[in-house]
């Protein structure tokens, strides 16, 4: 039913959202890579995957693989997997780290696909915050 959905999305979120600000209680007082990387990748995908609950999983990955979307999901599939390189193979953190701001960066921009002109935003905010690049 509609409901069950609901609770479902609401619950994957929950989880998901929840996984991701748990995983930073890995890093201190003795970073632990790999649990940092599982838990927070975990719950990045799970605060992703919960619309599969609204929208159904077919619908959601032929979403995800639009023309406009296509680059930012590819980006962030392929830091998702180099995250998790970095840390279960080679307990990095300062790469693990890295890999994590790249898909954090691909997230947001993958997000931001789906409101109106949610990128020219963005790129505008940052334009404006970081001033002409001619004038570096």
């Amino acid at each position: 039913t509609k409901m069950q959905r609901l609770y479902g999305f609401g619950i994957c979120l929950g989880l998901g959202i929840l996984l991701s600000l748990l995983s930073s209680l890995f890093l201190f007082p003795v970073p632990r890579v790999k649990k940092f990387a599982t838990c927070y990748t975990l719950g990045n995908c799970l605060s992703i995957g919960c619309t599969c609950f609204l929208m159904g999983p077919w619908n959601q990955i032929k979403n995800m693989f639009k023309a406009h979307r296509l680059l930012a999901t590819c980006t962030y599939l392929v830091s998702i997997v180099f995250t998790l390189v970095a840390a279960l193979k080679y307990n990095n953190l300062i790469l693990t780290l890295i890999f994590l701001l790249v898909q954090i960066c691909a997230l947001v921009w993958y997000c931001l696909t789906y409101i109106p002109f949610g990128q020219r935003m963005l790129k505008s905010c940052v334009g404006r915050c970081m001033g002409n690049i001619d004038d570096w």
